[in-house]
């Protein structure tokens, strides 16, 4: 493919994001990939080139454009190279108009860039949430250690237990260590959030809504394998994927339980009061993960954020009946928004007396009410909220 070709094809592929978008469809990721698979003629370093532009695009837009082509014309105002491609050739873009729209540049929607800063989110902090993320793994201790695994390439260690880094785009699914589950892929920031909530070996945890299974395989390793260790969720597919993942990695201790959504205390009815310890990882709006999916933001509406808010106040208190006295709930959020966060705590202990807030003890994070907030700008981690809470005795 020429270099015109590439723009126009970015230009196609961007046309089926913003589509996407606005009806709830395909992730960029999959729409790109189903793109190239019908157009064999591209090689490999077409499909990197023109993924690269998409994507630059899609973080360049605050609002969703207009078009693939209004995205694109946002790039090519500032590069005069890439303007010039714009020539009508064959395969190429239509020449640029002078009135042509031109998407609008931001970090987000108008009305989100206003949530993220009543958060106390400054720019350099909502700037760095569009970066690109490195690639975080963690070891597995129910089978190495980061003492001593050899892995194909040197990695960074990063301030979780466990933790190592490596760049965007390393293909890890085909080193032995990742096959034989000596190695987890898993964000810095997530493998923290497990971390505080100091499970120990032998005690019963509920990981609430465990998807399919990434922190629920954390935990289990904390644990050393011994104890109880409930991974539950309304999802069916995703916590389908659990079993298979645990056996790779050497968990046995997992049990599964499939939520009825509205009616998930009935499935739990027989922990009630008995863990040591639960883990809510709650549905978000997932503002602190735009590093891997920006055009996630162009999905998100108010009235999403207004159910997301209310689906979070009750699982939490669901939650809150599974705890014996002594024990403790850690409240997990990937959003950078008080509403999901500091907020939705002061609204659990108004509600909750007897209940009460903890420090996390974390080497990362930086307090917002009255738990953590991890950010990519201060921690180099996607963006988390974390909290841990208890009940007396």
């Amino acid at each position: 493919m020429t270099p015109a070709a590439r723009v126009q094809a970015a230009i196609e592929v961007l046309d089926l994001v913003i589509d996407a978008a606005r009806s709830n469809g395909a992730p960029a990721d999959r729409l790109i990939s189903d793109w190239f698979r019908s157009r064999r003629f591209a090689g490999s370093g077409d499909r990197r080139a023109v993924r690269e532009l998409a994507y630059a695009a899609i973080r360049a837009c605050g609002e969703v454009p207009e078009s693939g082509r209004a995205a694109m014309l946002l790039l090519a105002r500032n590069d005069p190279a890439m303007a010039a491609l714009f020539d009508g050739s064959r395969h190429a873009p239509a020449p640029i108009l002078p009135d042509e729209a031109v998407a609008v540049p931001g970090i987000a929607p108008a009305w989100l860039e206003a949530a993220l800063a009543d958060s106390g989110l400054d720019g350099a902090e909502t700037a760095a949430l569009l970066d690109r993320a490195a690639l975080d793994l963690r070891v597995n201790t129910l089978k190495a250690d980061r003492e001593t695994i050899a892995l194909p390439l040197p990695a960074e260690r990063t301030v979780a237990a466990q933790g190592l880094r490596l760049p965007f785009g390393t293909q890890v699914e085909q080193w032995g260590a990742y096959k034989d589950g000596g190695v987890e892929v898993q964000d810095t920031g997530s493998q923290l959030t497990c971390e505080a909530l100091a499970v120990q070996p032998g005690e019963t945890v509920i990981d609430l809504c465990a998807g399919a299974g990434g922190k629920t395989l954390a935990l289990a390793a904390a644990m050393a394998d011994r104890g109880r260790l409930i991974a539950s969720d309304a999802d069916r597919t995703r916590l389908s994927r659990l079993a298979p993942r645990a056996e790779r990695a050497g968990v046995s201790i997992v049990e599964t339980v499939l939520l009825d959504t509205g009616r998930e205390a009935e499935a739990l009815t027989d922990w009630t009061g008995k863990a040591d310890a639960v883990l809510v990882d709650a549905p978000c709006s997932g503002t602190g993960t735009w590093r891997r999916n920006p055009e996630a933001r162009w999905r998100l509406t108010q009235q999403q954020l207004a159910r997301y808010v209310a689906l979070q106040a009750r699982l939490l208190d669901l939650a809150a009946t599974l705890v014996r006295p002594g024990g403790r709930l850690a409240y997990v959020t990937c959003s950078l928004l008080d509403a999901e966060g500091a907020d939705q705590v002061d609204g659990f202990l108004a509600r909750h007396p007897g209940w009460s807030a903890l420090t996390p003890l974390l080497p990362a994070g930086r307090s917002r009410g009255q738990g953590l907030r991890l950010s990519p700008f201060h921690d180099r981690t996607d963006g988390f909220f974390v909290a841990i809470l208890t009940v007396s005795c």
